[in-house]
């Protein structure tokens, strides 16, 4: 089944909003009606984000799924964010949980279908911790809103998440691909780790990267095309699957986040 630019939508995160009419303004200038919402906001700053499910709604701007960000993260290098990202830190682990409790509450309201985010680091000695607290997520997740909660890419290789996702047996737990994470953490070959997750994938983020320059160290985002990922064989791959997901465009450097999101839209399909 050919892909479709209907399944296009951008993170609204990317364009940096600080309230709902900028998110809107944004919306307009990119040329896209669809987007994946940040969650933490409207619960954070009610005063200015409470109104966004109507405002986005009178737009006719479609929520294709939330994302939710856990606390303390330090992404200054790949080792800082191994030891403070996602659900690992047991410092963070219960206010964490509250917060999630808010944004799925959030989720059920705006009847989403899908929530992402960065589960963290899988160390394999704590691998039963993680799979428990990731369990307790979903379960929130699916309890409050009916809703997946998908895995973001990046910190583990595409054998190390499946082996992962195999021992959390849920249903509802799928995973968030990014290719251009692939090459900024150095796990892997996008298309290779693609094939490899397939069954597992709901969702994508349209993002592009140059890979490491040395293990340990960064690799540099780029505006989507002028990366390494091989936009041909990913959407074949994604095509040729059948795939019927959200094809999600997300832009977190630059200085012209909306104009690079904008080519992005109008150039990436040329692959499909």
């Amino acid at each position: 089944m050919p892909l479709s630019k209907d399944q296009l939508a951008f993170c609204s995160w990317s364009v940096q909003p600080n309230c709902p009419k900028c998110l809107i303004n944004a919306c307009h200038e990119i040329g896209l009606k669809r987007l994946q919402l940040h969650l933490d906001p409207i619960h954070l700053d009610p005063e200015r984000w409470g109104g966004t499910k109507q405002l986005l709604a009178d737009e006719g701007i479609e929520i294709v799924s939330g994302m939710f960000t856990p606390l303390g993260e330090d992404y200054t290098t790949p080792q800082t964010i191994k030891q403070t990202g996602g659900l690992l830190p047991d410092a963070t682990w219960e206010a964490n949980l509250a917060n999630f409790r808010k944004c799925c509450e959030i989720a059920g309201d705006m009847e989403l279908e899908q929530v992402t985010f960065h589960v963290g680091f899988i160390d394999p000695e704590a691998e039963g911790k993680m799979v428990e607290r990731l369990g307790t997520f979903a379960d929130v997740l699916w309890d409050a809103a009916r809703a997946d909660l998908l895995l973001e890419t990046g910190q583990e290789t595409a054998d190390s998440l499946n082996a992962f996702l195999d021992h959390v047996e849920r249903e509802s737990v799928g995973v968030n691909f990014d290719p251009a994470n692939m090459l900024l953490y150095g796990m892997g070959d996008p298309i290779e780790s693609l094939d490899k997750l397939l069954p597992h994938v709901r969702q994508v983020h349209l993002k592009d990267a140059t890979p490491q320059p040395e293990p340990g160290v960064w690799g540099t985002e780029m505006a989507g095309g002028e990366g390494a990922v091989d936009w041909p064989a990913f959407f074949g791959l994604l095509s040729g699957a059948g795939f019927e997901g959200d094809l999600v465009i997300e832009r977190e450097a630059g200085d012209d986040r909306i104009g690079d999101i904008r080519k992005a839209a109008a150039n990436l399909p040329s692959h499909f």
